[in-house]
C-alpha cells in the first residue's frame, strides 16, 4: 500500500485514423482483415478466467457475406450460468477491495492496448462481424471504446473526491460502496464500445458483473474479453455468458445476489426485465439499479432559415451511416415546404454517391443489415410504404439477401405525419419525411412531440436565433441528446453524456459521471473525535 493521493492522467479522446489510400494503416487493417476472414474461431464462455465449453453451438457469420462462418460461439446451458453467478460472486471481495488507483490502472492499460496492438483486431472483427465500414469500426470499437476506460477511470476519481463538509471535533465522509450482489450487463450488437461500457462501467467501481453479449456480435466481444485479461482484470470481474436471452434472464433475475442491469436493447425486452424484477422485489438483498438504453425514433426538424447543404450532409450521414443501425439514427424528417425542393434536390445527389457492399471494400458507404429477422422486418416496412397512398419511395426501397442482408438506402416521403414509418423504431437504413407547411412550424412541433414514444436524440437546423431557442425550448423533452445544427448521431464520450428518457431509457448518461454514480451504494461516516460525556441539553435546567 501507498501511502499518497494519487491523480490520473487527464483524460483524452482517442485520435481515428482515417485509413486512406497508401497509409499504413489502411495496409494494416487489410491484413487483419484477411487474418480474421480466413480462419473460423472456437468461442467459449469464460467464467471466473476458465474457458468453459457446453457443445451447444451457434454459428456467428458475415452479415455482409452470410455463407461465411467466422466463428462457432458455445452457449450457456442453466448450470453454466449459475456458475457465472457464483464466479462473480466469489470475485466480489478482493475486486472491491482493490484501491481504486489500482483499479484505474487497469483500465488505462486497456485504452493503450486499444491504442496499439488491439485496433486493428477490434476493428476488423466488428467490420467482419457486425458489418461496419472501416470508418464505422474505427470510430466505435477503437475509439469510443477507448474513451469509455480513460473517461470513466477519472469519472471514478471525480466521485471518490465528492466529500461532505466536516466541523470541530467530527469528520464526516463518504465511502462509496460497490452494489451488494452481482450486476448483469446486457448488451447489443451495433456497438463494440457499447458491450465494453456496458460491463465495465460497474466493474471499475468495484462491482462483478455476469455480461450476456448479442448473439451478432459475440466476434468483437470476445476479443474484448482477450483484451481484459491482457491488461490484468482479475478472473471472474467479468464473465463472458453468450446464452438465450429468456433463459439468462429467467436464472439471473431469479438470483437473490442480483443487484443491477445495465442494459441496452429494445424497450420492449427491457419493460419486460423490469416487470420481472419488480415481481421479484422479495427475493432480492437490495432494491436493484435498473440502468438502461432502449428504443428511438429520432428525428432532424429544418426551419426554412436554415443551411441546407449542412441540414442534407446531416441528414444522409445520420440516417445511413452503418445502415441506420444507431440508437441515435435520424429516421424521421420535418422539412419545409418553401425549401424541401432545393433540400430534396441536395439529399438525392448526396444518395447517388453512395455505395452498398462488403465492408472489406472501402469505397463502400453502407455494409449489410445484422441478420435475416432484421432484413425482413424492414422489407416489411418497405412494403408498406409501396402499397400506401400516403407515401412514396423516392430513393432505394429494394432489397437482396441472396449473398448478405443488403437493403437500399431508402427514402419516403408522406402526407401523413403519423404515417407507420414515421411512428416506429425500424432500426434500418430508411428514412421518412414529413413536408410541414412553414407557417405551421407550432403544430409541426406538437405533432413531432406527439408522434413517438421515444426521446433519444433529436437535432434542428436553423440560422435564425430567435427560431434556435424558441425550438429549444419546445422541443425539450423530445430527446436526452439534443443537437442544433448537427448531425444527431456521435455523440462523444466525456463531451455529449448518452441517454434518452420517455421509452428510450432511463437517461442515465453514458460517457458521465452520471452513469458511474449509479453503481455505487454510498455509506456515509460520521466520525466525533470529542464525544459529548452527560446527556442532557442546557434547556433544561432550571430558571
Amino acid at each position: 500500500m501507498t501511502n499518497a493521493l494519487f491523480n490520473l492522467p487527464d483524460s483524452h479522446n482517442e485520435p481515428a485514423v482515417s485509413y486512406a489510400p497508401g497509409s499504413p494503416e489502411r495496409a494494416r487493417l487489410k491484413a487483419e482483415l484477411d487474418r480474421q476472414y480466413n480462419q473460423v474461431l472456437d468461442i467459449p464462455l469464460i467464467i471466473g478466467g476458465e474457458e468453459v465449453r457446453t457443445g451447444n453451438l451457434l454459428t456467428a457469420v458475415c452479415p455482409h457475406e452470410h455463407g461465411h462462418v467466422l466463428a462457432h460461439v458455445h452457449q450457456a446451458g442453466e448450470a453454466e450460468i449459475h456458475l457465472a453467478i457464483q464466479a462473480a460472486l466469489d470475485a466480489k471481495a478482493d475486486w472491491e477491495n482493490t484501491p481504486w488507483e489500482e483499479r484505474a490502472a487497469i483500465f488505462n492499460r486497456m485504452a493503450s492496448l486499444i491504442s496499439t496492438k488491439y485496433r486493428y483486431i477490434l476493428n476488423a472483427a466488428t467490420m467482419l462481424g457486425q458489418s461496419k465500414t472501416a470508418h464505422q469500426a474505427e470510430i466505435d470499437s477503437t475509439c469510443e471504446t477507448a474513451d469509455f476506460f480513460r473517461y470513466n477511470a477519472k469519472f471514478m476519481e471525480q466521485i471518490y473526491r465528492q466529500q461532505p463538509l466536516s466541523t470541530d471535533h467530527t469528520w464526516n465522509r463518504v465511502h462509496y460502496r460497490a452494489l451488494e450482489g452481482f450486476v448483469f450487463a446486457v448488451s447489443p450488437f451495433n456497438f463494440t464500445a457499447i458491450g465494453a461500457n456496458l460491463a465495465t462501467a460497474p466493474a471499475i467501481m468495484g462491482n462483478t458483473v455476469v455480461w450476456k453479449p448479442a448473439s451478432t456480435s459475440i466476434l468483437s466481444n470476445y476479443y474484448l474479453m482477450e483484451l481484459y485479461k491482457e491488461a490484468g482484470l482479475p478472473r471472474g470481474v467479468i464473465n463472458f455468458v453468450p446464452s438465450r436471452g429468456s433463459l439468462i434472464g429467467k436464472v439471473v433475475l431469479d438470483h437473490p445476489s442480483f443487484a443491477g442491469l445495465h442494459f441496452t436493447g429494445s424497450t420492449g425486452v427491457f419493460n419486460s426485465m423490469w416487470k420481472t424484477v419488480g415481481g421479484n422485489l422479495e427475493k432480492y438483498r437490495i432494491y436493484p439499479r435498473l440502468v438502461g438504453e432502449t428504443g428511438g425514433k429520432d428525428y432532424i426538424l429544418v426551419h426554412h432559415s436554415a443551411d441546407l447543404v449542412e441540414a442534407a450532409t446531416a441528414i444522409v450521414r445520420s440516417s445511413f451511416e452503418y445502415q441506420g443501425q444507431k440508437c441515435s439514427a435520424c429516421s424521421r424528417v420535418y422539412a419545409p415546404a418553401s425549401k424541401w425542393p432545393q433540400l430534396r434536390e441536395l439529399i438525392l445527389g448526396m444518395m447517388a454517391r453512395i455505395k452498398v457492399g462488403d465492408v472489406r471494400d472501402f469505397r463502400n458507404y453502407m455494409g449489410a443489415v445484422i441478420d435475416e429477422a432484421s432484413y425482413d422486418a424492414t422489407m416489411r416496412y418497405i412494403g408498406l410504404a409501396q402499397e400506401s397512398p400516403e407515401a412514396e419511395i423516392i430513393w432505394g426501397g429494394k432489397g437482396d439477401k441472396s449473398v448478405g442482408w443488403f437493403i437500399e438506402p431508402t427514402i419516403i416521403v408522406t402526407t401523413n405525419p403519423k404515417f407507420i414509418t414515421m411512428e416506429e423504431e425500424i432500426f434500418a437504413p430508411v428514412l421518412s419525411v414529413y413536408v410541414y407547411e412553414d407557417e405551421k412550424l407550432d403544430e409541426t412541433i406538437r405533432v413531432l412531440d406527439g408522434t413517438s414514444p421515444y426521446a433519444l436524440t433529436g437535432a434542428i437546423f436553423a440560422r435564425n436565433r430567435y427560431v434556435v431557442n424558441r425550438l429549444t425550448a419546445a422541443l425539450a423533452n423530445t430527446a436526452g441528446n439534443f443537437y442544433i445544427n448537427d448531425k444527431c448521431t456521435g455523440a462523444v464520450v466525456g463531451h455529449q453524456p448518452f441517454g434518452g428518457a420517455r421509452a428510450s431509457g432511463t437517461n442515465d448518461k453514458a460517457g458521465s459521471f452520471l452513469n458511474l454514480i449509479r453503481w455505487t451504494s454510498p455509506r456515509t461516516i460520521k466520525e466525533c473525535f470529542a464525544p459529548h460525556r452527560d446527556f442532557a441539553y442546557p434547556f433544561m435546567e432550571e430558571e
